[in-house]
């Protein structure tokens, strides 16, 4: 059973080893991660112990330039595309660089900022990875995972990783992971979770604008928003204000081009008709991709990460717009008893399920 982050978090700014590990379709595997700037010689033999050997050392794509820390291969054609740079040594005290001491001082060294880049030698024992900018909710790699960690522990944002090996040479995985954990006292979390966790306390979208229309039950305020991991647009639509905050009368549209364009927008007017009759409401319109098309037929993706992109498109986006408004709480607008469900995750409640034709 992995631990809660908040547990995981601080055992890792002790500098304690964690273990983390990713979807079962991706790569189902587990990780030790320990943050560079705390490493020791002792925890570093246990990594070498437990694992394939092979050290790793995620690292911001800033630090990489800063270091000259060039890519290993010009066209990355690995399976999870992991931005693997040419491998270093630590230069001062450096013999063969092999041994868990010299290993560990080149990686307190990546996360020292008064290290250039002359102080390494090219090739060496670590492989220092490049991070893809925004962590987990990116790319849900036990790169990204290793640099969220170390600044979430509000630590210097290189990391150690290798992953879990067994003794007959196997990939440790699932279950496996898990009892390992366990046996040595490990904090243990998925990736998973960490994605959750960021994206139900950082605030991840940006009103970029706010407009009046005129509607068929009058005057409604309309607010424009994105966020950094897309490029399209939502809008929330605000009747006669939102009070203060709470029961607040929702819907969530998700627009449907070909619905729409031939049916007409039936939904909407009838949200607007209840939003009408009850006084107040909030339409939160979400898009899919460009002109409401689907970016990408999700619905027949069946992997963890393509559903956690669904969750966040469908619910993580719209929760996060609710709180910019000031929503807390809500009466959702809706059709199913299971739309939306997921909504507390991200800090807002729903009071009552509504019925809704449209």
């Amino acid at each position: 059973m992995p631990d809660s982050i908040a547990d995981v978090l601080k055992a890792f700014a002790a500098g304690e080893i964690v273990v983390v590990t990713d979807d079962e379709d991706r790569e189902g595997e587990g990780d030790l991660i320990a943050a560079a700037s705390l490493c020791t010689s002792e925890k570093m033999a246990f990594i070498i112990r437990h694992t394939s050997g092979i050290v790793c050392a995620p690292i911001t794509t800033e630090d990489a330039r800063r270091l000259r820390l060039d890519p290993m291969v010009t066209h990355n054609d690995s399976n999870h595309t992991t931005a693997f740079t040419v491998s270093i040594d630590y230069k001062p005290g450096m013999t063969t660089g092999i041994s868990a001491e010299e290993r560990t001082a080149c990686c307190r060294a990546l996360a020292n900022p008064n290290v250039g880049a002359g102080d390494f030698a090219r090739p060496g024992h670590i492989f220092p990875l490049i991070a893809r900018d925004g962590g987990v909710l990116l790319r849900s790699g036990h790169t990204e995972a290793a640099v969220d960690l170390c600044k979430m522990a509000n630590l210097p944002p290189v990391g150690v990783i290798s992953e879990l090996m067994n003794d007959d040479g196997t990939v440790m995985k699932g279950e496996q992971v898990a009892k390992f954990a366990a046996a040595h006292k490990l904090r243990h979390v998925t990736i998973a979770d960490m994605i959750a966790y960021r994206q139900a306390r950082e605030k991840l979208i940006e009103r970029v604008s706010a407009f009046t229309v005129d509607t068929p039950i009058g005057p409604m305020q309309g607010y424009a928003y994105r966020s950094p991991f897309d490029p399209i647009h939502h809008v929330a639509f605000v009747y006669n204000g939102i009070g203060n905050g709470q029961n607040v009368l929702t819907r969530f549209h998700k627009p449907n081009i070909i619905r729409d364009i031939f049916f007409g927008a039936g939904r909407v007017q009838a949200a607007l008709e209840r939003f009408k009759k009850n006084g107040s409401g909030v339409l939160v319109y979400l898009r899919d991709g460009a002109a409401g098309v689907p970016v990408a037929p999700l619905d027949d993706v069946g992997s963890a990460e393509a559903d956690r992109n669904r969750q966040w498109r469908e619910v993580g986006v719209g929760a996060q717009i609710l709180r910019d408004l000031g929503v807390t709480s809500i009466r959702n607008l809706t059709s199913s008893l299971h739309d939306y469900k997921g909504l507390s995750g991200f800090g807002i409640e729903i009071v009552a399920s509504e019925p809704f034709e449209g």
